[in-house]
Protein backbone atom coordinates (compact mmCIF):
# COMPACT_ATOMS: atom_id res chain seq x y z
CA UNK A 1 0.00 0.00 0.00
CA UNK A 2 1.45 3.48 -0.56
CA UNK A 3 1.29 4.88 2.74
CA UNK A 4 2.94 8.37 0.94
CA UNK A 5 -0.28 9.02 -1.37
CA UNK A 6 -3.00 7.50 1.44
CA UNK A 7 -2.13 9.97 3.97
CA UNK A 8 -1.62 12.76 1.69
CA UNK A 9 -5.41 12.27 0.24
CA UNK A 10 -6.85 11.89 3.61
CA UNK A 11 -5.24 15.09 4.77
CA UNK A 12 -6.53 16.87 1.83
CA UNK A 13 -9.98 15.54 2.73
CA UNK A 14 -9.85 17.29 6.03
CA UNK A 15 -8.66 20.44 4.22
CA UNK A 16 -4.96 20.32 6.56
CA UNK A 17 -2.06 21.97 5.42
CA UNK A 18 1.33 19.69 6.07
CA UNK A 19 2.24 22.56 8.21
CA UNK A 20 -1.68 22.13 10.23
CA UNK A 21 -1.32 18.38 10.53
CA UNK A 22 2.41 18.57 11.81
CA UNK A 23 1.47 20.87 14.62
CA UNK A 24 -1.61 18.92 15.34
CA UNK A 25 0.32 15.72 15.84
CA UNK A 26 3.69 16.89 17.42
CA UNK A 27 5.40 15.87 14.51
CA UNK A 28 7.41 18.05 12.13
CA UNK A 29 6.99 19.35 8.90
CA UNK A 30 9.32 17.32 7.39
CA UNK A 31 8.08 14.45 9.20
CA UNK A 32 4.36 14.45 6.97
CA UNK A 33 6.56 15.64 3.76
CA UNK A 34 8.78 13.01 4.04
CA UNK A 35 6.10 10.60 4.59
CA UNK A 36 3.76 11.82 1.90
CA UNK A 37 6.93 11.20 -0.69
CA UNK A 38 7.61 7.98 0.77
CA UNK A 39 10.69 8.99 1.47
CA UNK A 40 10.15 7.38 4.83
CA UNK A 41 8.24 4.20 5.83
CA UNK A 42 6.38 5.21 9.54
CA UNK A 43 6.52 2.70 12.12
CA UNK A 44 3.35 1.56 13.48
CA UNK A 45 3.69 3.88 16.62
CA UNK A 46 4.86 6.71 14.21
CA UNK A 47 1.83 6.68 11.93
CA UNK A 48 -0.64 6.67 14.80
CA UNK A 49 0.93 9.43 16.12
CA UNK A 50 0.42 11.03 12.93
CA UNK A 51 -3.06 9.87 12.90
CA UNK A 52 -3.75 11.50 16.40
CA UNK A 53 -3.85 14.76 14.20
CA UNK A 54 -6.54 13.77 12.31
CA UNK A 55 -7.90 12.13 14.63
CA UNK A 56 -8.05 8.92 13.02
CA UNK A 57 -7.43 5.44 14.06
CA UNK A 58 -5.09 2.61 11.81
CA UNK A 59 -7.97 0.96 10.95
CA UNK A 60 -9.53 4.23 9.85
CA UNK A 61 -6.80 5.46 8.10
CA UNK A 62 -6.24 1.75 5.94
CA UNK A 63 -9.91 1.52 4.91
CA UNK A 64 -10.71 4.90 4.47
CA UNK A 65 -11.91 4.58 1.09
CA UNK A 66 -13.62 1.32 1.63
CA UNK A 67 -17.05 1.66 0.89
CA UNK A 68 -19.24 0.32 4.29
CA UNK A 69 -20.26 -2.99 3.47
CA UNK A 70 -22.76 -5.73 5.71
CA UNK A 71 -21.43 -7.12 8.98
CA UNK A 72 -19.32 -9.78 8.39
CA UNK A 73 -19.37 -12.84 10.74
CA UNK A 74 -16.35 -14.91 8.90
CA UNK A 75 -13.42 -13.79 7.13
CA UNK A 76 -10.90 -15.42 5.01
CA UNK A 77 -7.40 -14.37 5.42
CA UNK A 78 -7.10 -12.44 2.29
CA UNK A 79 -9.90 -10.47 3.56
CA UNK A 80 -8.51 -9.18 6.41
CA UNK A 81 -6.44 -5.53 5.72
CA UNK A 82 -3.01 -5.19 6.82
CA UNK A 83 -2.95 -2.04 9.11
CA UNK A 84 0.94 -2.47 9.26
CA UNK A 85 3.57 -3.09 6.25
CA UNK A 86 6.17 -5.34 4.75
CA UNK A 87 7.92 -5.89 8.64
CA UNK A 88 5.14 -6.08 10.91
CA UNK A 89 1.84 -7.80 9.78
CA UNK A 90 -1.39 -6.31 12.02
CA UNK A 91 -4.04 -8.41 10.08
CA UNK A 92 -7.60 -6.93 11.53
CA UNK A 93 -10.64 -9.04 11.59
CA UNK A 94 -13.41 -7.36 10.72
CA UNK A 95 -13.21 -3.57 9.17
CA UNK A 96 -13.39 -0.25 10.74
CA UNK A 97 -16.90 -0.08 9.29
CA UNK A 98 -17.98 -2.75 11.46
CA UNK A 99 -18.26 -0.34 14.71
CA UNK A 100 -17.49 -3.20 16.45
CA UNK A 101 -16.48 -3.12 20.83
CA UNK A 102 -13.36 -5.04 20.31
CA UNK A 103 -10.32 -4.87 17.87
CA UNK A 104 -9.17 -8.44 17.39
CA UNK A 105 -5.29 -8.72 15.35
CA UNK A 106 -3.83 -11.39 14.02
CA UNK A 107 0.38 -9.70 14.53
CA UNK A 108 2.82 -10.81 12.70
CA UNK A 109 6.56 -9.59 13.30
CA UNK A 110 9.68 -10.70 11.15
CA UNK A 111 13.04 -11.09 12.87
CA UNK A 112 14.53 -7.77 14.22
CA UNK A 113 11.47 -6.02 13.83
CA UNK A 114 9.41 -3.66 16.44
CA UNK A 115 6.59 -0.95 16.59
CA UNK A 116 9.23 1.69 16.89
CA UNK A 117 11.38 3.93 18.79
CA UNK A 118 8.38 5.68 20.64
CA UNK A 119 6.22 3.59 23.10
CA UNK A 120 2.57 3.04 22.36
CA UNK A 121 0.08 4.93 24.39
CA UNK A 122 -3.64 4.68 24.06
CA UNK A 123 -6.91 4.51 25.68
CA UNK A 124 -8.13 0.69 26.73
CA UNK A 125 -6.88 -2.41 27.50
CA UNK A 126 -4.86 -5.08 25.44
CA UNK A 127 -3.94 -8.82 25.89
CA UNK A 128 -3.13 -11.87 23.74
CA UNK A 129 -1.19 -15.11 23.04
CA UNK A 130 1.90 -15.98 21.20
CA UNK A 131 1.63 -18.52 18.73
CA UNK A 132 5.01 -18.90 17.36
CA UNK A 133 8.53 -17.61 17.95
CA UNK A 134 9.51 -15.07 20.43
CA UNK A 135 8.38 -11.62 21.53
CA UNK A 136 9.54 -8.89 23.76
CA UNK A 137 6.95 -6.87 25.18
CA UNK A 138 7.82 -3.68 27.69
CA UNK A 139 4.98 -2.23 29.43
CA UNK A 140 5.58 0.57 31.80
CA UNK A 141 9.65 -0.46 31.91
CA UNK A 142 9.29 -3.54 32.89
CA UNK A 143 10.23 -6.43 29.63
CA UNK A 144 9.44 -9.84 29.42
CA UNK A 145 10.17 -11.94 26.69
CA UNK A 146 7.18 -14.53 25.35
CA UNK A 147 7.28 -17.73 23.77
CA UNK A 148 4.32 -19.99 22.29
CA UNK A 149 1.30 -20.32 24.86
CA UNK A 150 2.90 -17.47 26.92
CA UNK A 151 0.27 -14.59 27.25
CA UNK A 152 -0.07 -10.76 28.22
CA UNK A 153 -2.75 -8.43 29.30
CA UNK A 154 -2.59 -4.74 30.31
CA UNK A 155 -4.14 -1.22 30.78
CA UNK A 156 -3.26 0.51 27.45
CA UNK A 157 -2.35 3.58 29.04
CA UNK A 158 0.91 2.46 30.00
CA UNK A 159 3.34 3.02 27.54
CA UNK A 160 3.76 -0.16 25.53
CA UNK A 161 6.01 -0.96 22.62
CA UNK A 162 6.49 -5.13 20.89
CA UNK A 163 9.83 -6.12 19.75
CA UNK A 164 10.98 -9.47 17.84
CA UNK A 165 13.77 -10.26 19.51
CA UNK A 166 14.26 -13.86 17.71
CA UNK A 167 16.07 -15.37 14.86
CA UNK A 168 12.45 -16.31 13.17
CA UNK A 169 9.00 -14.88 12.72
CA UNK A 170 6.46 -14.23 15.81
CA UNK A 171 3.23 -14.65 15.07
CA UNK A 172 0.50 -14.14 18.08
CA UNK A 173 -3.31 -13.09 17.94
CA UNK A 174 -4.55 -10.15 20.27
CA UNK A 175 -7.15 -8.09 21.10
CA UNK A 176 -7.93 -4.37 21.91
CA UNK A 177 -11.04 -2.66 23.66
CA UNK A 178 -12.19 -0.16 22.64
CA UNK A 179 -10.51 -0.91 19.17
CA UNK A 180 -7.87 1.93 18.56
CA UNK A 181 -6.70 0.22 16.08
Amino acid sequence: MDVGTRLRTIRAHFGLSQRELAKRAGVTNGTISLIEQNRVSPSVSSLKKVLGGLPMTLADFFTFDAAPQQTKVFYQSQELPNLGNEQIQLLLIGTAHDKRDIAILREVYQAGTDTGPDMLVHEGQEGGVIIKGKIEITVNQESRVLGPGDAYYFDSKLPHRFRNIGDEMCELISASSPPTF
